[in-house]
C-alpha cells in the first residue's frame, strides 16, 4: 500500500464511524420515531358512540320527570316559558336518544394521523392518549396539546387494540385515563 492510499483509507473510515456513532447515540425526535414504526396503517369500523338500549319503564320515568318539572313551573316558579322549554327539550331528547350511531370507518396511520371518516386528525396535535374501558366497549381519547380543544375519542373493536396502541405508543405517550363524573351520570342514566 502506498501512502497516498493509506492516507484515503484513515480519512475514510473515522467518517463513516462517526456517522455510525451519532446515530446509534442522538435521542430520537418524534418524526424519527414515526420513521421506526412500520407504516402499516390499522383500519377498523365502529359505532359514533355507545347506544344502550332503553326499555318502557325509562321512557315512563321519563314522562313523569318531565311532567314534574312542567307542575313545580305551574305550581311555584309560574313562568311559562320554563314549561315550554321542558317540553322543547324533552323532544329532542327522545329524537336523539331513538337515533341509532352510525358505523364509522376509522384509519390510524403513524405517518399521515388518525382519519375518522372523511377528517384526517393529525397526532402532532395530541400530546397524550389514553383508553378506557366501558364495560364491553373500549375506546381511545386522544388529549389535545390546546387547552380549550376538544378529545378525540374513538371505540375500537379489541382485536385491533393492541395495533392501535403499539402505532400511538411510538408517537404519543400514554396516560391512565378513568369516566368522569358527568360520564358516569350519562351512562347511569343510558343517555
Amino acid at each position: 500500500m502506498n501512502p497516498d492510499q493509506k492516507q484515503n483509507y484513515w480519512e475514510e473510515k473515522p467518517a463513516a464511524v462517526e456517522s455510525a456513532d451519532t446515530e446509534a447515540v442522538a435521542p430520537q425526535t418524534p418524526s424519527q420515531r414515526v420513521q421506526s414504526v412500520p407504516d402499516a396503517p390499522v383500519s377498523w369500523t365502529a359505532g359514533e358512540y355507545v347506544h344502550p338500549e332503553k326499555n318502557g319503564l325509562w321512557y315512563v320515568l321519563f314522562v313523569i320527570i318531565a311532567l314534574g318539572l312542567i307542575a313545580c313551573d305551574i305550581f311555584f316558579i309560574k313562568s311559562y316559558t320554563f314549561s315550554l322549554l321542558v317540553v322543547v327539550m324533552a323532544a329532542a331528547l327522545v329524537v336523539y336518544i331513538r337515533r341509532s350511531p352510525r358505523d364509522i370507518q376509522y384509519t390510524l396511520s403513524a405517518k399521515q394521523g388518525l382519519y375518522i371518516g372523511e377528517r384526517l386528525y393529525n397526532l402532532a396535535d395530541f400530546k397524550a392518549f389514553g383508553l378506557i374501558r366501558d364495560g364491553e366497549h373500549h375506546s381511545i381519547m386522544l388529549i389535545p396539546i390546546k387547552r380549550f380543544a376538544t378529545g378525540v375519542s374513538v371505540y375500537f373493536p379489541e382485536e385491533a387494540g393492541e395495533r392501535i396502541v403499539d402505532i400511538l405508543g411510538s408517537i404519543l405517550p400514554m396516560e391512565n385515563l378513568k369516566l368522569d363524573m358527568i360520564d358516569v351520570l350519562v351512562r347511569k342514566l343510558r343517555l
